[in-house]
């Protein structure tokens, strides 16, 4: 393996190490991490190695393969909270990552790897990952907790949201259970008469477990849906352009004023990454997102959201992680874990920009805020100092 990466120090925060690993373009963390994990690169770009830097307590330290199949900021997020929460709770562990790159040889590569490298616990990182490994290496010796990935009920991977899968896989879910998080979405928009549900054609999980369900609901109640759905994520942004723009004058022949019509951003990659693009061409429709992390400060950012944050989503994959690593619990025995309350995020600059009232009880539950300018004054339910 290479020499490790430069210290904390030596790295300018925010930014790719200096100079660039050749992992970067596809795993990404917090600098920060640098203070507690010893991260190196090797030859072959498309793997990891790290390594807690405080001596081991039992002498026997375990190994946690995490597997990628793409870069994804949603992924930065997860791979830095889970690092965090294993130092925190002093898990004996190291890591691996590797990125299978969609590829079913390099899948198979990994895990003919993974079998013969005496590996403890696998991480699936994404929606993607986990289906592959789920056709894949279902029954297979190695216990697999999946990261960031979508509804393993609605996708048939699970038998139940409170059942075990009788498998090597223990799962967990970004997504809420849809008559809950519809029930927020009613609380805000009482007289809801038009939904506009934005996706990505490619992202089957995102369709399967944060699209059909609101379609379905919504038009079983008599709310007229749109389906805005981007089929080149290279040209998303033309894309949204004139769907968002056409969506908007179609809302607004029943909805004049908007008051009663919600954009719906699914956890798309190349959705939720447009969300300049969706506001400028939104009016005063509200901009909802099942992603908490795309409630942002500043002006590109939704409205507001009610779901599970890839952060919240990564730190249970971790406990349940460890409870497996430490022999607390069994892999096939434990329930789908989801996160519950939801995470809601407002922004109350955009709020104001469109006329929205917040209810209180969404103020009072929502564990982060931005105020009229857009400056964070809640964050992950801690209170942020302002300066001056």
């Amino acid at each position: 393996m290479a020499s490790p990466l430069p210290t904390l120090a030596q790295q300018p925060a925010g930014n790719a190490p200096s100079p660039n690993p050749n992992y970067w373009d596809w795993f990404k963390y917090s600098p920060r991490i640098l203070e507690k994990w010893v991260v190196e690169a090797t030859e072959n770009p498309n793997h990891v190695e790290l390594e807690p830097i405080r001596r081991p307590a039992s002498g026997v330290r375990k190994r946690v393969l995490v597997m990628y199949p793409r870069p994804s900021s949603a992924y930065d997020i997860s791979i830095t909270k889970i690092l965090n929460v294993f130092e925190d709770k002093l898990i004996d562990a190291s890591f691996t990552a590797m990125n299978f790159l969609k590829d079913p040889a390099r899948g198979r590569a990994i895990m003919k790897r993974s079998e013969a490298g005496n590996y403890d616990l696998i991480l699936a990182m994404g929606s993607e990952t986990t289906a592959w490994l789920w056709e894949n290496y279902r029954g297979g010796r190695i216990p697999v907790v999946s990261v960031c990935s979508k509804d393993p009920v609605v996708l048939g991977q699970s038998p139940g949201y409170n059942r075990g899968s009788n498998t090597n896989f223990a799962f967990t879910s970004l997504n809420m259970p849809i008559d809950v998080q519809m029930a927020y979405v009613h609380d805000l928009k009482p007289k809801l008469r038009n939904i506009a549900i934005l996706v990505d054609s490619r992202n089957v999980s995102a369709i399967e477990t944060q699209s059909k369900p609101v379609l379905d609901y919504a038009k079983s109640r008599g709310i007229r849906t749109l389906e805005l759905s981007v089929q080149d994520p290279a040209n998303a942004r033309a894309e949204l352009e004139a769907m968002v723009k056409d969506a908007t004058a179609q809302m607004m022949r029943n909805d004049p004023d908007l008051s009663n019509s919600i954009y719906w951003v699914t956890g798309s990659t190349s959705v939720f990454r447009e969300i300049a693009t969706i506001n400028a061409y939104s009016s005063r429709a509200a901009v909802l997102s099942v992603v908490p992390d795309i409630v942002r400060g500043g002006a590109d950012s939704a409205v507001l959201s009610i779901g599970i944050s890839f952060e919240s989503n990564a730190h249970l994959a971790a406990v349940y992680a460890a409870e497996i690593l430490t022999g607390r619990q069994r892999v096939g025995e434990m329930r789908v874990g989801v996160v519950s309350p939801p995470d809601i995020a407002i922004n109350f600059r955009k709020a104001r920009d469109i006329g929205m009232a917040v209810p209180l009880s969404f103020f009072e539950a929502a564990s982060t805020i931005y105020d009229y300018e857009g400056n964070p004054v809640r964050i992950d339910g801690v209170g942020v100092k302002q300066s001056g």
